[in-house]
């Protein structure tokens, strides 16, 4: 294994034996209550052992892991009665400028919340309430079999996901429980986030600026993980550092709509090389970043440009004195001959999968250790439970994995739970619109007594059910997108099925 991931793995496993020894200790502190310490100890427990729930059912999981609570509804008969949703402006850029959440209800008056993926169109979920309708929202790994189908690769498993999403939120609620208890219990009590380093123009940056901007990310906001897009356009205006930019359409547009463009272009058909100059320019960039930040911490990078697999060893070598925890995307997730190439040729630990729906496309990257790291995103990956079996198949091939994000607080809390309940975690994103937005984290209630992060750490809820929030209506409808204001709308004209999707006979 790569000496960054050892150092990172090591350093994961201190924190949560820290966590989990202040627990002890506030079970021992004689000032603790009754109640407050048989909770504790409960949680502590973890639930069931992942060894016992892999051979169980779900409902046999279900009934192991809530023995012992009280039981909130009637969940053997609860019935999916409806779905509706609300758009929200999230952001600026191409994808999070759209964030979709979704309200499932049943005939008991209890609802689930879900959230598509960033930037995913809401028929992308509407469409699978018909497939939903009337079925116990207690058998979720069933149901997602269902409209499992219906997913795909980058945005169009938003509808899949966010469904899946509101089932275990349903689910925790209607048996009183953390969601993370449904999934065999957690190992730690807090889950660390990575964030960007601060906004900065990268051609004609002010230091001074920039190395305040930075003490702000990682003293007063608390953050001990931090990323950077050290790409292609950081020196590619300078003549002499690349080669056929002037010659690829759109290589300077940012239009993704443009099929032909340099963005749409499979990184090996670009003609794109980077000379000595070029990577120069990239590593003093890169240095002047990790001077600022220190080594203290870890640094990942995403966003290189579009271009070969030589090129893209040639800049991983260009960048090693770094130490950089994590290189990001070099080539498209599917080229797992590839990305193995790239993986054996260097020491820097790589990473994929924010595009990738299900654990079969993350599986064969795993046997073949193509990446260090696995990178869902849980929005298309599948879900919950889908993105937690990912993270396990990938500890017994020995690969990491770290969780992508860009949304609302909704799909953040289930990313909270997955991550508190799978061991090779290493760190969550949560982006500058998150970050730097102050009304994004009022966008939930907390139903429990914790707030959603702090100093750079998500709480993991141990006294609230399903994910733990609740909607802030007052913040949520400042936030309503231009294209749909609508508010939780009924949606009958999605109640009939209308196609006859049977995938074999």
């Amino acid at each position: 294994m790569k000496s960054i991931l050892q150092k990172l793995i090591s350093e994961n496993k201190q924190q949560e034996q820290h966590e989990a020894a202040a627990i002890q200790e506030e079970i021992d502190n004689p000032t603790t209550s009754d109640n407050r310490r048989d909770f504790l100890k409960k949680t502590a427990m973890g639930g069931i052992a992942l060894t016992g729930i892999m051979g169980m059912t779900f409902e046999d999981s279900v009934a192991q892991t809530t023995s012992k609570v009280r039981k909130a509804s009637n969940p053997s008969d609860l019935k999916i009665t409806d779905m509706r949703y609300v758009t929200l402006d999230n952001g600026t850029s191409y994808t999070n400028a759209r964030n979709v959440v979704i309200r499932i209800d049943t005939n008991q008056g209890i609802y689930g919340l879900g959230e598509l993926r960033d930037g995913a169109d809401p028929r992308y979920g509407l469409f699978l309430k018909s497939r939903i309708l009337g079925l116990n929202p207690c058998n979720v790994e069933m149901i997602f079999k269902v409209i499992k189908q219906f997913g795909g690769h980058g945005r169009k498993a938003g509808g899949v996901s966010g469904v899946e999403m509101a089932l275990w939120d349903l689910v925790g609620k209607a048996y009183d429980v953390p969601v993370w208890q449904l999934l065999g219990g957690k190992y730690r009590e807090n889950v660390r986030l990575y964030a960007y380093v601060p906004a900065h123009n990268s051609k004609n940056m002010d230091i001074e600026k920039f190395k305040a901007d930075c003490k702000v990310r990682m003293v007063d906001q608390g953050f001990t993980w931090l990323k950077m897009h050290p790409g292609i356009h950081v020196y590619s205006d300078v003549p002499g550092t690349v080669v056929n930019s002037n010659y690829i359409p759109g290589f300077n547009d940012d239009n993704l709509d443009n099929y032909l463009s340099y963005q749409n272009t499979r990184h090996a058909f670009t003609g794109v090389q980077i000379t000595d100059k070029g990577l120069d320019l990239l590593s003093n960039y890169v240095g002047m970043i990790r001077d600022v930040v220190g080594y203290d911490i870890p640094l990942s990078a995403d966003h290189f440009g579009h271009f070969d697999v030589n090129n893209c060893i040639r800049v991983a070598n260009a960048l090693e004195p770094y130490r950089l925890a994590s290189l990001e995307d070099f080539v498209p997730w599917d080229n797992t001959e590839q990305l193995k190439h790239i993986t054996d040729s260097i020491n820097s630990p790589t990473i994929t999968g924010e595009d990738i729906f299900g654990k079969e496309e993350f599986r064969k990257l795993c046997d073949v250790h193509a990446v260090d790291i696995v990178h869902p995103d849980m929005g298309t990956s599948g879900g919950i439970l889908e993105t937690k079996k990912i993270g396990d198949y990938a500890e017994e091939t020995d690969v990491a994995m770290k969780m992508h994000f860009a949304g609302t607080p909704i799909s953040f809390m289930a990313n909270v739970h997955c991550a508190a309940a799978t061991q090779n975690f290493m760190a969550l994103e949560l982006p500058v619109q998150c970050v730097d937005n102050p009304w994004w984290p009022q966008l939930v209630k907390m139903v429990g007594k914790k707030p959603l992060y702090t100093k750079g750490f998500a709480h993991v809820p141990t006294d609230a059910p399903g994910l733990g929030v609740e909607l802030n209506e007052d913040e949520l409808k400042k936030h309503l997108h231009a294209e749909d204001n609508s508010y939780f709308r009924p949606t009958p004209e999605w109640d009939a099925k209308r196609s006859h999707d049977r995938l074999w006979s």
